[in-house]
């Protein structure tokens, strides 16, 4: 097959791009600002600011879980509006001021909204990706939401110190709406189904995640509960090591070493494997981590940062399209949004179980015990995926075609 013939930066799939960025843009923003916001207009604990921030994560689990399954009946472009036309009216609701138990539920709404929006584009975007392109294309869309960890907390913590809160929301407010007409002009890939008899009644858990997509799932668990660590404490650890300045800028060069090895490592994919990528990049995060526990200077802080952003950064784009390519073409949806519950799971409930092991660890020690559970996350994905990925590459020419653009 000539791979230089299937288009990857199609109009298509700029536009989804576009609209995820915009749309993570506005969460990360409101990340870095919800909780001290919570403090000042309403006078709440620590404990309660942090579960302003950490609400919002468990939407987005809630919108993934019970509406990712809706996808493959009502359609990804469906859903997709119905998701950003929500994402546009939850972001109004900030400008309410009803007190914390209605910024509470505020927060659950508008990360339900995340969650609908980000399983749809997530989908539309693997499916106008070309087969042979998946690990590269996938890297590259991914990258929106890697400007955004780098974008979005940098303005936010810049309005916060310049501008009202209620300049914060209107700008997310705007935000939306720019991800919104965007999105208008997607055109959507209908993918033929296979015929299925009618569903049985009852439970199942297939009605909800996709299982061809857990075992690599469950790898994204472990590896998003050990970066939560860095994502969660970072800013206490630069506190405690005297290089909060030099903290700040810990992102920036995280999200540098993303932007500039994705295009690689996601084309080093398609050709040899994601193993090929996967293995040098546990060693990575794993280096990053325990560097990251002996920093004395901003040198060794940002390197890091840097090995970090290597190996964690390229993880994720990774280990999507691993879930993507094992999974069949019309339960593409199902296996975005399995691969994101486990994301925002390690993501949302990593600071709270950490949280209980930083009084008897201190931070160093931490980042020690999430570099060794980096190493054994590298042996649980040899059995869950590493062992048989040859296999998965040497079936992606069975992988189902027959697709038409509405």
């Amino acid at each position: 097959m000539n791979q230089s013939k299937a288009k990857l930066w199609t109009k298509d799939f700029t536009i989804v791009s576009s609209a995820n960025f915009f749309l993570y843009l506005v969460f990360y923003l409101l990340l870095v600002t919800m909780a001290v916001y919570a403090v000042e207009q309403f006078g709440v604990s620590e404990s309660q600011a942090g579960l302003v921030t950490g609400v919002f994560i468990i939407g987005t689990l809630i919108g993934r879980l019970f509406l990712g399954r809706m996808i493959t009946k009502i359609g990804n472009k469906k859903m997709l509006y119905a998701g950003l036309i929500f994402f546009i009216l939850t972001s109004a609701l900030y400008f309410i001021n009803s007190g914390i138990t209605f910024l509470l539920i505020t927060r659950l709404l508008h990360g339900i909204a995340l969650g609908m929006a980000s399983t749809a584009t997530g989908t539309i975007v693997a499916e106008v990706i070309p087969e042979e392109r998946k690990g590269e294309g996938i890297g590259f869309y991914s990258m929106s939401i890697t400007l955004a960890t780098a974008i979005g907390p940098f303005i936010g913590l810049y309005m916060s110190e310049h501008t009202s809160y209620q300049s914060i929301f209107a700008f997310c407010l705007a935000l939306g709406i720019i991800s919104f007409l965007i999105a208008l002009f997607v055109r959507v890939p209908v993918v033929k189904k296979p015929v299925q008899t009618a569903e049985k009644p009852g439970f199942k858990l297939s009605h909800f995640i996709e299982p061809k997509a857990l075992p690599i799932a469950l790898v994204v668990l472990l590896l998003s509960l050990g970066y939560s660590s860095v994502l969660s404490f970072i800013n206490f650890y630069a506190i405690e090591i005297d290089l909060v300045q030099v903290a700040s800028l810990f992102f920036v060069v995280y999200a540098v070493a993303i932007l500039i090895s994705r295009p690689f490592t996601g084309r080093l994919m398609d050709v040899k494997g994601a193993n090929w990528v996967m293995y040098p990049t546990f060693v990575l995060f794993a280096a990053g981590l325990f560097l990251l526990s002996t920093a004395g200077n901003s040198f060794v802080l940002l390197l890091a940062g840097v090995l970090i952003g290597l190996g964690f950064g390229n993880m994720q784009s990774t280990t999507q399209a691993i879930a993507v390519k094992v999974t069949p073409t019309h339960r593409i949806g199902l296996a975005t949004s399995t691969y994101y519950i486990a994301l925002d799971a390690g993501l949302g409930f990593g600071p709270y179980v950490l949280g209980l092991i930083i009084p008897l660890s201190g931070y160093r020690n931490l980042y020690i015990l999430m570099g060794l559970l980096v190493i054994v996350t590298t042996v649980i994905y040899y059995f869950m995926h590493g062992k048989k990925d040859g296999s998965v590459l040497a079936n992606i020419a069975s992988a189902e075609p027959g697709r038409k653009a509405n």
